[in-house]
């Protein structure tokens, strides 16, 4: 380029020399420099919204989605791994599904995410298996839950592409104060979900709980299941007692009962087909409790009546359904069973199979029904009853051995015929100890099933054939020394624990070396020293290394702790509760993350956060709230 017989860069030097331009070479390669890099960027952005195509599939991820969708009305989405067998089995019937869609007039696109690497998209759509299929329709999701065939998917496409389509009302209903007491009080069976809008759990199976109702509403007689919204729903949410989300119950004829079934589709029908029916099943051949006798594994419940109008009948069933996910009842109209059991009409048998049976204990604990017992006292009757003197603790049935303390002799415990003999040997030697101690709860325990409870005992790599250890009130844990395990090894143990001269295990990670971040670290060893110090205000979220919701609330939680670090009698601590125990029964962690205020002076009575906000606002005002002072140290000069 030429300005009026000179060169640009003769220009700009003679230009420059006059002062009309104050910059130097230097300044001329940074602003080159700077306009090539805005170059490079705007050529990187537009390579990131770049939709590319692999045989006749586009591949969308995390950057350009948005920008892709935004003005479609249809779009078929697979969300995939790569390294999925079912994908890559799939794989070819998508790419006729691409092709046939392709000739849709209009055309529908067919895009394919690698839910691995593009993981905000995975998060987004909820994406838990490989392939999933989701149809968008003018930026809405949409579930496919058909075949992965290309007749069934391209049909359901063309269908949702359709202008007039709209989705499908929820099958789920919506229950208010207004209606609750009429439709829970006149089902035999409704499944009802209390949640909170915000709640990010709820939002989860909110999509599982519809699938479920939809499916429910299928079966005969149709299985209903309802929502509330607990935070509009206050009077609601309060008198079913509901203190976190999502909360089911169970409701028969308007009596509530606790749901503790899965949160996924299948498992939601499964377990709720399974109490929809009776709760007690007949007997109806003396066989079959001889069968229960000598066979058996598990407690057996019978029930003995004259016939279903029986009230004592009535009053047995209402009790069977309160329990009936822990237990297995029967009842039984036959004057041949209530013979055998000599036991009269309107009597309730609790005993155990022969096989944990013995002299220290009664055969059968008989109850009598009548028209004026409680529901609750045959509840009671069971719930005593259930555990032989030294049971079977195993991992599935945890509910019943809740009791403290707690005896556990850990070994290989086998009840099957060719290892009965030495299963019971071992457990003969602490039944001579358990009669001796009737207020403690006792059990053997294989030691495969409870092989993470051994380690955090110490005592996986003790060498010994059994173990033993006490589980005691608090979530506090004593193992016995490793020694040759006999009767009197085990009830010197126990004695020791009575007296108050064991001291217990507890599980933690290192302490920490330095420890003077805005964020105070808190481990099994020092949760007592730092948390329960009587002379100091904490607030202490207990979190989980792999919980998605904690690692979003660190930055934030750090904030927190920066703002507060000049006060010097409160402490912003943290805890990893998967490494470490929490010593005190009063800070119960069921979910994560979850955060505590424990007050100075007051350290049995913490104050949980249950604000789903979780920011610094309303993180700040909670501790501002709850404190008891708040004071700052001197700056040091």
């Amino acid at each position: 380029m030429w300005v009026r017989g000179f060169a640009t860069g003769k220009v700009i030097s003679f230009l420059t020399c006059l002062g009309v331009f104050c910059t130097d070479s230097s300044d001329k390669e940074d602003a080159i420099e700077e306009d090539e890099e805005e170059d490079e960027d705007d050529d990187d952005d537009d390579d990131d919204l770049e939709v590319k195509e692999e045989n006749g599939v586009l591949i969308l991820n995390d950057a350009n989605f948005d920008n892709f969708v935004a003005d479609k009305d249809t779009v078929l989405l697979e969300f995939y791994a790569p390294w999925c067998g079912h994908c890559k089995q799939f794989a070819p019937e998508y790419e006729k599904i691409a092709a046939t869609l392709k000739e849709n007039d209009p055309p529908i696109p067919v895009a394919k995410i690698d839910a691995t690497s593009e993981s905000a998209l995975a998060s987004r759509f909820d994406v838990s298996g490989y392939p999933t299929i989701k149809i968008l329709k003018k930026g809405q999701e949409v579930d496919y839950e058909g075949s992965r065939t290309q007749e069934e998917i391209v049909a359901k496409v063309k269908e949702v592409s359709q202008p007039n389509w709209t989705p499908p009302p929820e099958v789920t209903l919506v229950l208010t104060k207004d209606n609750f007491d009429e439709v829970v009080n006149d089902a035999d069976i409704i499944l009802v979900e209390f949640y909170a809008p915000w709640c990010g759990h709820c939002k989860k199976l909110a999509p599982e709980y519809e699938k479920a109702a939809k499916e429910l509403s299928k079966s005969s007689p149709p299985i209903p299941l309802a929502k509330v919204d607990a935070i509009a729903e206050t009077d609601l949410a309060k008198r079913f007692d509901v203190s976190s989300y999502p909360t089911l119950k169970i409701f028969r004829k308007g009596k509530a009962f606790s749901y503790n079934g899965p949160r996924e589709k299948y498992g939601i029908v499964d377990y709720m087909m399974e109490q929809s029916g009776p709760p007690s099943k007949q007997i109806l051949a003396l066989k079959q409790v001889q069968e229960f006798l000598k066979d058996g594994d598990d407690v057996i419940i019978i029930g003995v009546f004259k016939s279903e109008s029986d009230p004592a009948y009535q009053l047995y069933q209402d009790a069977a359904n309160s329990l009936r996910e822990d237990y297995k009842f029967h009842h039984t109209f036959s004057t041949e069973i209530a013979k055998f059991l000599k036991v009269s009409l309107g009597k309730l048998v609790v005993m155990q199979p022969e096989k944990f049976q013995s002299k220290y204990e009664p055969k059968s604990y008989v109850m009598d029904i009548k028209d004026s017992t409680e529901a609750a006292a045959i509840t009671e009757h069971v719930v005593k009853h259930t555990l032989p003197l030294v049971g079977h603790r195993k991992a599935a049935d945890a509910k019943r051995y809740t009791r403290r303390p707690l005896v556990v002799v850990y070994y290989s415990v086998d009840f099957s015929f060719d290892y009965r003999a030495a299963t019971q040997f071992w457990r003969n030697k602490v039944l001579e100890v358990a009669k001796d101690f009737p207020e403690y709860t006792f059990a053997v325990a294989d030691e495969e099933d409870f092989a993470t409870e051994l380690k955090d005992l110490g005592l996986s790599e003790s060498g010994e054939e059994v173990n033993a250890a006490i589980l005691d009130e608090g979530g506090r844990r004593f193992a016995m020394e490793p020694d040759d395990f006999d009767a009197d090894a085990l009830r010197d143990f126990v004695t020791a624990f009575k007296k108050g001269k064991l001291k217990p295990v507890i599980k933690s990670q290192p302490v920490p070396k330095n420890n003077k971040g805005p964020v105070k670290v808190v481990v099994g060893k020092t949760f007592d020293s730092i948390v329960m110090d009587p002379k100091k205000d904490v607030l202490i979220e207990f979190y989980a290394p792999w919980c998605g919701h904690c690692k979003q609330l660190e930055p934030v939680y750090t904030s927190l702790g920066k703002k507060y670090k000049g006060h010097k009698n409160l402490v912003i601590a943290k805890m990893d509760a998967t490494a470490n125990d929490v010593t005190s029964d009063r800070y119960k962690v069921e979910g994560f993350p979850t955060i505590y205020f424990a007050p100075s002076g007051d350290k049995k009575n913490p104050i949980k956060f249950e604000d789903g906000n979780r920011d610094l606002e309303h993180l700040s005002k909670f501790i501002e709230e709850h404190a008891t002072k708040l004071s700052r140290t001197k700056e040091e000069l």
